[in-house]
């Protein structure tokens, strides 16, 4: 999960060396911190939301098919 995530971060930004995922494991559930260069954190948020939202969804869907749940914070 962590792969998928980087991927998708790397090509969203300028400066990808700066990507970085990180898994916390909750109670319930993974939590995944990712992490960009602070004038990249625009990029991964979007307008309203929507790239962070997406980047979610696809995660979600992707850890449907492990009956795991996880989420994905995005910290600078």
């Amino acid at each position: 999960m962590e792969d998928l995530i980087t991927v998708i971060a790397k090509a969203l930004v300028d400066v990808p060396e700066s990507v970085s995922v990180r898994a916390v494991e909750k109670e319930h559930e993974t939590v995944y911190e990712l992490s960009v260069h602070s004038s990249d954190v625009g990029k991964i948020i979007g307008k309203q939301g929507r790239i962070a939202k997406a980047l979610r969804t696809v995660v979600a869907s992707a850890a449907v098919k492990q009956n795991k749940r996880i989420s994905v914070e995005i910290v600078s």
